[in-house]
């Protein structure tokens, strides 16, 4: 019985042992199997968190990374993208030095959203690293010959000339003037927007270039400089952030009236949702271009789902998802489905945190970049934002772009297509319609809440006249103006600084004018510059310079410019080069009368002082000197 009781306990250690090994084998496998399956993509996110744009960009994002984890493709293959967020603040260095923290602590595999072309040109320079992506950076400069690996997930600034072009060409106009920024984004779609202006008859007469950091003092110098031009149609093409503070002055100057007509390009437009209603305000009227989203029932469902995650307080306004949103969305999915399609790969460890990278050259390629690069490529999918398809490297140019007017809110007015020009509306196989006439394009709210189509051209003053302008003939200080008559021509000389002022405000005119200073006869009535101003008000002088004030009675009458010298009393003396070291010169101000006068005084008080101390104070009795003297002394203390 001892014996069997020992067997059993064997058998039943023996047992445990068994089922010990067969749960650790379990385990381990399991293990292996998680460790194998699971396929980890790390996704640097490199946005200007502080702008509209990236705050949305993110959020989209974030959106697809939680739309990917529910299909049934990416949960069976484990594969699970994580994004790794960046503030670049809207600086190109600042994004660089993001991208390479990135690359170097977290081995991310790609990066996204490099917004401007200027932080896309620097971190285009990674691309034999990682793919980089981006969804905003529209720049032509931007290519592949110039940055091979560099995914451009939105289209080349240059796919809209030939719309705008079009616009130009069907409201008449033949003279613009262009207004664009001082960078790589702003300078990019120049080139080909002079060459499609000029084969569609149309004039540049003016371009201005504005610096990204502008100052408003800058900006408004700029715009009196365009009101004095005779074109006045312009072509805005600026970063949001230069375009808000752009048209506020516009605005304030009363550019944005009736005669004036603004185009401005997609990059504006798409960003007019998520702009302050100050800035909107100051831009009714305007017209501008910008792709075209087909809807479908997915974007239907996201705008719903948009609504629902992220905006549950209903007195928050929820701001309109823009393209850009859109774009950032499609561009986490191409890279899934890259990634997806390239399946599993082996992942490279950490650096070590002591061994800091010293520069690019330092950190090394990835050996899943440039086969990923080529799935992303080759990307071909129905996205939120449409056809998902690139071509040189960025998407392909949609197949239709919206023409909008900027009334109250952003209004869609009509459609340019590369086949029919402008029209009316698609049909379901993004035909356009036949082409319409400008009545039928849509009602279009010019500045100034205008139905009238701008002419083009201001009107300018007849070639042929001769100005008269007035001047005053002065007999005495001629520095601001003097008329003087030339014995051997005959011909009147005006000098002086406010001719001077006038010639260079006339010298600053695009056109030519011509003009006769007319000096004005001596007065009969004693109010000669009033005599003059009258003279200007019954036209028969058409302006006058001078030195005239500028009062209230007079600006009853004529119009002043703002006063360029400042007026005010003073006081002429003359300067003595010695001076006097005589000891009683303090003696001269005061006449010899005033000083016997005081002396009387001073005598009269020391009589006053002895009659009342005499016959108390044995001090004012003795001799009269005595007497005198103390009587003096008295006057003094």
């Amino acid at each position: 019985m001892q014996l069997t009781m020992e067997s059993v306990r064997l058998a039943h250690v023996f047992i445990l042992l068994v089922i010990l090994h067969t749960f650790r084998s379990i385990g381990w496998s399991m293990a292996q199997n998680s460790h194998h399956g699971d396929h980890h993509i790390h996704v640097g996110v490199i946005l200007d968190m502080e702008s509209p744009v990236g705050e949305l960009a993110q959020k989209c994002m974030t959106m697809a990374i939680s739309d990917l984890n529910a299909l049934p493709w990416h949960t069976n293959h484990h594969l699970k993208l994580i994004l790794h967020p960046r503030n670049s603040m809207g600086q190109p260095l600042k994004a660089l030095s993001s991208a390479v923290e990135l690359l170097e602590n977290e081995q991310v595999e790609a990066l996204i959203g490099p917004q401007t072309s200027e932080e896309a040109e620097l971190l285009g320079e990674l691309g034999d690293r990682v793919p980089v992506i981006s969804f905003s950076a529209s720049s032509p400069f931007l290519s592949r010959e110039k940055n091979p690996d560099f995914i451009r997930m939105t289209t080349n600034d240059n796919s809209q000339v030939e719309a705008i072009a079009a616009l130009v060409q069907k409201f008449g106009w033949r003279e613009l003037v262009i207004i664009h920024e001082d960078s790589s984004y702003g300078n990019g779609i120049i080139p080909d927007l002079l060459l499609t202006l000029h084969e569609g008859n149309a004039h540049v007469a003016h371009r201005t270039v504005i610096p990204p950091q502008a100052r408003d003092i800058y900006l408004e110098a700029q715009l009196y400089r365009l009101m004095a031009l005779s074109a006045n149609i312009f072509i805005v093409h600026m970063s949001p952030s230069l375009t808000s503070r752009f048209f506020i002055k516009v605005n304030e100057l009363g550019m944005i009236s009736t005669g004036y007509g603004w185009i401005v390009t997609d990059g504006i437009v798409n960003e007019l949702p998520v702009m302050d209603q100050l800035v909107l305000d100051s831009m009714q009227g305007v017209i501008g271009i910008r792709p075209y989203i087909p809807p479908s029932e997915r974007l239907h469902n996201f705008s719903l789902k948009w609504r629902n995650n992220f905006f549950t307080n209903q007195h928050h306004q929820i701001p309109e998802v823009n393209v850009y949103c859109l774009w950032a969305y499609d561009s986490v999915w191409a890279l899934a489905k890259a990634a997806y399609q390239l399946g599993p790969t082996t992942s490279m460890q950490k650096n070590d945190p002591a061994n800091k990278l010293a520069h690019l050259d330092a950190i090394p390629s990835r050996r899943t970049g440039s086969d990923l690069l080529c799935k992303i490529l080759r990307s071909h999918f129905m996205g939120l934002s449409g056809e998902i398809q690139l071509k040189n490297g960025q998407l392909q140019q949609p197949l239709a772009l919206e023409i909008v007017n900027v009334v109250g809110r952003v209004k869609r007015i009509g459609f340019w297509t590369r086949s029919n020009g402008i029209t009316t509306g698609l049909n379901r196989s993004s035909v356009a319609t036949q082409s319409p006439s400008l009545r039928e394009i849509g009602s279009i709210s010019w500045p100034g809440s205008s139905l009238a189509i701008p002419r083009g051209q201001q009107i300018m003053p007849k070639v042929g006249k001769r100005l008269r302008i007035g001047v005053p003939i002065k007999k005495g200080f001629k520095e601001l103006v003097g008329v003087e008559l030339n014995p051997e021509t005959n011909a009147t000389i005006v000098t002086g600084l406010c001719v001077d002022v006038f010639k260079a405000a006339i010298d600053l005119l695009p056109y030519e004018v011509k003009f006769d200073f007319i000096p004005f006869p001596n007065s009969t009535t004693g109010s000669y510059y009033q005599d003059l101003i009258y003279h200007v008000y019954l036209q028969q002088y058409d302006a006058a310079v001078g030195d005239i004030t500028i009062t209230a009675n007079r600006s009853l009458y004529v119009d002043f410019t703002m006063p360029f010298t400042e007026t005010g009393a003073a006081m002429i003396v003359p300067i003595k080069t010695s001076r006097s070291t005589n000891l009683w010169i303090f003696l001269q101000p005061l006449t010899v009368d005033l000083w016997l006068v005081i002396g009387a005084f001073f005598v009269f008080t020391g009589c006053v002082v002895w009659t009342i101390e005499h016959s108390d104070n044995n001090e004012f009795k003795g001799p009269l000197a005595q007497q005198i003297g103390m009587a003096m002394w008295g006057k003094i203390n």
